[in-house]
């Protein structure tokens, strides 16, 4: 039972850390949590750029999402640009007003990777993102398997 209280704890541990690391960029730009998630997500995931994308990859019920890009449209942050094969499909864009905001959500991210990295060499970095990536795999197949099979 400990192990799995530990890895809930890590990972609620690890969203609270990035929460902090982004305050200062949240208050600057007065931007809500959603509204920073969104555009840190669409600077750092070229062609993943829809809503439906956003809120898979982020793990975020998709209302959440739609309110969040709503806000930054209005804002003048993004801008939305219809697909040229399927009009339905509608690409999000982060504006030239948002670069500020990109670059702090950047310093902001590299804050966060000095903090959870410290002390680790950069062959133990390595091993850490090799092992990572095999748990969210995994994490994502169970997820699909549920999805397809009802509740497991």
């Amino acid at each position: 039972m400990q192990r799995a209280t530990d890895i809930l704890l890590l990972i609620r541990g690890l969203g609270k850390l990035n929460d902090k690391c982004l305050e200062t960029v949240r208050k600057e730009y007065e931007l809500s949590q959603i509204e920073v998630t969104i555009m840190g997500f669409l600077h750092n995931n070229p062609g993943k750029d829809t809503v439906g994308e956003i809120a898979y990859w982020r793990m975020l019920p998709k209302g959440n999402v739609s309110q969040g890009v709503e806000s930054l449209i209005q804002k003048r942050l993004l801008q939305r640009i219809c697909d040229k094969d399927d009009r339905r499909k509608i690409h999000l864009q982060i504006t030239e007003q948002a670069k500020d905001i990109v670059r702090g959500i950047d310093k902001a991210r590299k804050k966060y990777d000095e903090k959870i990295f410290l002390g680790f060499s950069e062959e133990e970095k390595k091993l850490y993102f090799q092992l990572n990536g095999k748990i969210l795999e995994n994490v994502f197949e169970g997820l699909e398997r549920k999805e397809k099979n009802g509740a497991e």
